[in-house]
Formats: structure tokens, sequence, C-alpha cells
């Protein structure tokens, strides 16, 4: 009698975790177009065709991902820490509008992506402002330079001629990104260069150089999302995948280890809670996006890309803060502190109201 093995048991199709996740995503995507169909039966019931009204605060809310504007005001914040410290920098109420100028070029650089994308979007993220007809492409635009504008000139307010040499080549890469260079290989490090940019904007008040380090730092993990996020619709690499799992390791450690540049200077009490409020937020910092990372490079789906891309987003801020605190700011810190915890209870409410993830492509 010959011998003939079993086949290996295998899950049903619709029992595979891909399958799941694939399903969760579909349900997504269903509900946000639902909600595009509702509003424009109601645009049609009332007589008024959907590209002759005015946008909704909320469409143009959900154009610029609004509460990704979190994830970005500490850099101009960690760069102004980095500059002052060990310095007799002094603290300017216009240098408040640094991080002003940060928000206003990153949500102009988010509308500009949707309309670079319309085209992408309307097959792969049909639910998405433009290619669901709720803000047309013109409007993109126009929002899109229009921030960019009020960056500029916020940060000129800010910080006058020294400030502008940044935060002109700061909106330049932007434009770059998005129009030209976001689906070449380039694209990463123009974005990279992009987030190191917005760090030594909030450094120009005081000494840039003192800066470098944080915007470094920023700059790299920036790479490392941008790369992951190019897998959101197909598919990461387990090589990709845990290249940026170990730059994340990489990252923690020197914010961590890092020696404050106010070390000399500082009594040492003070050093002591610097030392370990950094290394408190560094290791925040791996806890937020490692574990997703690690997912990712084991299982390089799509579902895994997207949520290793939110989790590196998200980790931004305690990175900011591991570098502000690095610094010597503590009261900055804080302040980080309070932004992160008010990103966590946005996305607690997103997930309530169903609401996708935040994307940076």
């Amino acid at each position: 009698m010959t011998y003939r093995p079993e086949p290996p048991f295998e899950l049903p199709p619709e029992h595979r975790p891909e399958s799941r996740l694939r399903e969760t995503g579909l349900r997504i995507q269903a509900r946000a177009l639902a909600r595009a169909e509702a509003r424009a039966r109601s645009d049609a019931a009332s007589g008024t065709p959907v590209s002759a009204r005015p946008p909704r605060l909320g469409d143009l809310a959900e154009l610029v991902r609004a509460p990704a504007a979190l994830t970005v005001v500490g850099d101009s914040l960690a760069g102004l820490a980095a500059a002052r410290a060990g310095t007799p920098t002094p603290f300017r109420s216009r240098h408040l509008l640094l991080p002003v100028a940060s928000a206003c070029l990153y949500l102009g650089g988010m509308a500009l992506n949707d309309y670079a994308d319309r085209d992408v979007d309307a097959v792969e993220r049909p639910e998405r402002p433009v290619p669901s007809g709720r803000v047309t492409p013109g409007t993109a635009l126009a929002v899109g330079a229009a921030l960019t504008a009020g960056g500029v000139a916020a940060a000129g307010v800010a910080g006058g001629r020294r400030a502008l040499g940044v935060a002109i080549p700061l909106a330049a890469c932007v434009w770059t990104y998005d129009l030209a260079a976001k689906d070449r290989s380039a694209g990463p490090f123009v974005m990279a260069a992009c987030r190191g940019l917005d760090v030594l904007l909030g450094a120009t008040p005081g000494r840039l150089r003192s800066a470098l380090p944080a915007a470094a730092g920023l700059s790299a993990h920036t790479l490392g999302v941008t790369l992951l996020s190019r897998g959101e619709v197909h598919g990461t690499t387990a090589r990709v995948a845990g290249g940026v799992a170990a730059g994340t390791v990489a990252g923690a450690v020197a914010a961590a280890t890092a020696r404050p540049w106010h070390a000399a200077t500082a009594l040492s009490a003070r050093r002591t809670a610097v030392r370990w409020t950094t290394v408190g937020a560094a290791t925040a910092y791996a806890a937020a996006c490692l574990p997703a990372q690690a997912r990712a490079a084991a299982s390089p789906t799509a579902a895994n890309a997207r949520a290793a891309t939110r989790s590196g987003i998200q980790a931004m801020v305690p990175l900011q803060a591991a570098w502000a605190a690095r610094s010597g700011s503590l009261g900055t810190t804080a302040v980080l502190a309070g932004i992160a915890a008010i990103g966590y209870g946005l996305r607690l409410l997103g997930r309530t109201r169903g609401s996708a993830g935040v994307s940076i492509t």
C-alpha cells in the first residue's frame, strides 16, 4: 500500500487574518463612500450641484489631515529648545508663530498631496475628498497654495530674513515632493529633508548648529516612515520594514544617550532630571512605533504597512519630546506630552466614528 501524506491543514480563505484585515479596510472605505453619497443626494435634493457648492469645513479638514498637524508643531518646538540650550537667546512672543508656520506648511502639503494624487486616489482611495467629489481639484490646489503662503509669511514675521531663509527652501521641498518626487526614488529623501528643515526653522532664533542632531534624528525617522508608506496599498517588503525597525532602535538610542548641550553648565539635580526625562521620552517613542514595524517585517502586508505608517507618524511627538528634553527644556517636553495626549484622544474619537487612519502618501 502506497503511503500518501495528508495535505497540510489550511484555514478557509474567509477566516485568514489577511482576509479579515482586507475586509475591515473595505468596510471603512464603504462607510466613507456612503457618507459621500448621502451628501451628494442631499445636495441633489436641494438643487445645488456638488461642484457648485463650497466644500464643507469637515471635508477641508479631511483634505489637509487636520489632526496630523499635531505631529509637526513639535518640530519647531524641539528646534527652538535646541537653539536656546545653554545660550542667552531670549524668547519673544513672535516665536510662537514658528509652530504655526510649520503647521501651515504641513497642512498645505497634505492638500497638494491629494491634488497631485487625484487620479490614483480615484482607483485606490475613492473615499478621499477629491475623488469623491466633495472637494474639487482646483480647491485642493488653492488650499495648498494659500497654506504654503501663510506658512512662509508666518515664518517671516517670527524670525525675519533668517527664518525666511529656511522656510522658503522648506516650502520648495514640500511642493517638489508632492508634485514631482513622490513616486521617484528620491521621494523619501525629499520628505526627510522637509522634516529636517522644519526642525531648523524652529531653531532660527538661536544657534542652528545646536539643532542639527534633532533635525537629523527626525529626518531619519521620517525617511523610514515614508519608505513604509509606499506599501500602504500593495504591501511592503520584510527588508524595508526590518530596516525601518532597526532605524527606530538606533534613533531611540541616539536620542537617549546623546550628550546634552547644557551638560557643562546645568546643576547636577537638573541634569539627572533631564537625563531620565530624555530616556523616558525615547522609550515612549520606540514603544509607539516599533511593535507595528516588527509586525510589518514579519508579515509585510498592505494592512501591516498602513498600521506601521500610522504608528510612525504618531511616534513623531515622543521623538520630538526626547530631543527637546535632551536640550534641557523640560517645559517644552511637557507641552509635547500634552500634544501627544490630545492626539491620542482624537484617535480614540476617530475610531468610535469609524474613521480611517492618517496617511502621509
